[in-house]
C-alpha cells in the first residue's frame, strides 16, 4: 500500500502546483496533446521514433497495436514517467517536455488507468476516491461533495461503502477512473485497461468507457493491443508497428482504407493480392476486379491489392480454391482457401460449414490499392 501511494501521489497531489505553475501550463479546461518528433531509446533500439501527431480535446483517441510496439512507452513519455530523448509533448497548447525542459508527472493534470487499477483494499470506494482530494487540501465537506459528484459520473453513486473486494473489475475500474477525475486529472490516459477482464465483461465495459468519456468530457488516449477494442470505442486510432504510426484516422477509415500492408493484416480480416492495375481494374485469379484506392497514389501497373471477406463471394463460374481451415464464429464461418495463381491464402466469410479440403469456386466485387 505505502509503494501503491507513494506512485499514486505523482499523478494527484496538485496541492504542490503552485499558482504559477499551472498558469504557465495553461491549465484550464479540457486537454489536447501535440505530440512533435519523439523519440525514445532503450538499449539502442527506439521504442518510439520520430511521432508527430495531435490528439483533440475531449477526443477519444486508440492506439493499437502488437505487442512491443511502443504503445505503452508513449502513455509514459505523455504522463512524465519517461523522459523523452529527442522532441516536444505539449498539453492543452503549453509544453511539458522538450529541449531542456521536463515538467513532472504531478504538474501535468494527467491521470493514468493501469491494467491493474491500483485501488487500497482497506479503504472504501468513497475513501479511494476521496484520497487525492485530500492531497489537495479540501476541507472535509469539499471532498464529500467531489466525491459523491465523481461517483456519480462513473454510475457508483450507491457503492461508495464497499471495499474493492466487494466490486466486480469492470466497477474497480470505475473506482480507478473516478479517483482520475478527483486528482482533478482532464486527460486521461488508459494502458490496456481491460486487458485483465474476462471476454463477457469487456464487451459490456466498452459501453461504459465511453458513456465515461462523453459524461466527463476529457481527453482520452486509449493503449490497446485489441484492434476490435480500439475501433468500438475510438473517435479517432492510431496504429503503431516498431515505434512509429502506420496510419491515424477514424476506425471506419483505417478498416476501409489501410494504407500501409502491416494496417490491411492487422486490422480486420482481409487478403492481400498482388495484381496488374489498368484503367480502375485489377486482373486477379484470371477475373477482372473494379479497384479503388489513394488518390495521386493509385497508379496503373503493378499493385497490391487488399480485399475483405465480404467482397469476395462463391460462384459456381469462378476461380477454383480449396478450403485449408475453418473456424465457426457464431452466425456464420471463416475460412481460409488457396488457389493456384493466388501466392497467399484467401479470407472467406461463408454462411455454411465447408469441409476442410472441399474445392470452392469463388469470385471477387472489388479491392482496395495500397499506396506504392
Amino acid at each position: 500500500s505505502l509503494l501503491i501511494g507513494a506512485v499514486f501521489r505523482t499523478f494527484t497531489q496538485r496541492a504542490r502546483v503552485s499558482r504559477a505553475t499551472q498558469s504557465k501550463l495553461g491549465f484550464g479546461g479540457t486537454m489536447s496533446i501535440k505530440i512533435d518528433g519523439l523519440s525514445k531509446i532503450f538499449g539502442g533500439r527506439a521504442a518510439v521514433d520520430g511521432l508527430s501527431f495531435e490528439i483533440p480535446s475531449n477526443a477519444l483517441f486508440a492506439v493499437v497495436g502488437p505487442s512491443g510496439c511502443g504503445k505503452s512507452t508513449l502513455l509514459r513519455l505523455i504522463a512524465g514517467l519517461e523522459t523523452p530523448d529527442q522532441g516536444r509533448i505539449a498539453l492543452d497548447g503549453a509544453y511539458v517536455a522538450g529541449p531542456g525542459l521536463f515538467v513532472p508527472p504531478e504538474e501535468r493534470r494527467v491521470g493514468v488507468v493501469f491494467q491493474s487499477y491500483a485501488l487500497w483494499p482497506h479503504l472504501t470506494v468513497a475513501e479511494n476516491v476521496a484520497f487525492p482530494c485530500e492531497a489537495q487540501g479540501l476541507s472535509r465537506a469539499q471532498t464529500a461533495r467531489k466525491v459523491a459528484e465523481h461517483l456519480n459520473t462513473v454510475a457508483l453513486g450507491d457503492f461508495a461503502g464497499r471495499r474493492p473486494d466487494a466490486l466486480s473489475g469492470g466497477q474497480r475500474q470505475r473506482v480507478a477512473l473516478a479517483r482520475c477525475l478527483a486528482g482533478a486529472a482532464r486527460t486521461i490516459l488508459m494502458d490496456e485497461p481491460l486487458a485483465n477482464l474476462d471476454p463477457h465483461l469487456r464487451g459490456a465495459m466498452e459501453s461504459e468507457l465511453r458513456a465515461f468519456h462523453e459524461r466527463s468530457g476529457v481527453t482520452t488516449l486509449y493503449i490497446t493491443h485489441d484492434q476490435r477494442e480500439a475501433m468500438a470505442l475510438a473517435d479517432t486510432m492510431a496504429v503503431m508497428e516498431a515505434g512509429t504510426i502506420q496510419q491515424i484516422g477514424t476506425p471506419q477509415e483505417i478498416y476501409e482504407r489501410p494504407r500501409t500492408e502491416m494496417v490491411a493484416r492487422f486490422i480486420g480480416r482481409g487478403t492481400l493480392i498482388p495484381a496488374q492495375v489498368s484503367g480502375g481494374q485489377a486482373r486477379i485469379a484470371g477475373q477482372s476486379v473494379p479497384v479503388s484506392g489513394g488518390g495521386a497514389e493509385f497508379r496503373d501497373g503493378l499493385a497490391t491489392v487488399f480485399v475483405r471477406p465480404r467482397e469476395i463471394v462463391v460462384d459456381g463460374e469462378g476461380w477454383p480454391v480449396k478450403i485449408v481451415s475453418v473456424h465457426y464464429r457464431g452466425g456464420g464461418w471463416e475460412a481460409q482457401a488457396r488457389g493456384e495463381g493466388l501466392s497467399m491464402p484467401v479470407m472467406l466469410d461463408l454462411d455454411h460449414p465447408p469441409r476442410s479440403g472441399e474445392v470452392l469456386r469463388i469470385a471477387f466485387k472489388s479491392g482496395w490499392v495500397l499506396p506504392d
